[in-house]
């Protein structure tokens, strides 16, 4: 966290949180969302000024309720989660780079739901895969030691029981099961924060 922010919150310890004006899509942009984006449920527009996403990354921290939130100065602003809290990347060099811009470490688990979304856990990152980097994951998929075919995938995602791996920066890590309801509860945090 910035120095400044931590000044920030000592001078100014009880200004209230705020809820549902910040977003992190499942391609990883996080998305400003006015009263107008709130009201009609619109994605809201995404931040691009440089500035403000790196310090949006830098100040992006976790609750004891599992709600993710950005310290903007003594404010807390709670994000709204399309997917999971961090969305992932592939890089050539360093493998899974996080919507933060942070690696991602060894892959400790990875996880197909039923819609085909990617999800890897990696200490305590959670992520899900952009969906424009999926091709490149399926690739490096393997259903009971051959590449998986498209047939071999779609049989899986409806309840197969052959073995799928991902091979992934020298590891074979199983991929499991996961329904995409049941991803915030697997992981311990809050799609849609709002006050306790």
């Amino acid at each position: 966290m910035d120095d400044i922010v931590k000044k920030a919150m000592a001078k100014w310890p009880d200004v209230p949180h705020c809820y549902g004006w910040l977003a992190l899509d499942a391609r990883g942009a996080w998305r400003m969302r006015d009263e107008r984006a709130q009201h009609l449920g619109l994605p809201g527009d995404k931040v691009i000024q440089a500035a403000l996403l790196a310090f949006i990354n830098r100040n992006y921290l976790a609750d004891e309720r599992g709600c993710w939130y950005f310290q903007n100065g003594p404010q807390r602003v709670y994000v709204n989660l399309d997917t999971t809290p961090f969305v992932a990347r592939t890089d050539p060099q360093q493998g899974l780079l996080l919507q933060t811009g942070a690696a991602v470490g060894a892959l400790d688990a990875a996880f197909l739901t039923e819609l085909g979304e990617l999800i890897v856990h990696s200490g305590d990152v959670v992520a899900q895969v952009d969906d424009r980097d999926m091709a490149t994951m399926l690739a490096c998929m393997e259903i009971d030691g051959a590449p998986a075919s498209d047939e071999a995938l779609m049989a899986w995602l409806e309840g197969g029981s052959a073995s799928l791996v991902l091979r992934w920066r020298g590891a074979a890590v199983p991929v499991q099961h996961l329904a995409r309801a049941a991803v915030p509860a697997r992981f311990g945090f809050t799609r849609t924060p709002s006050p306790a």
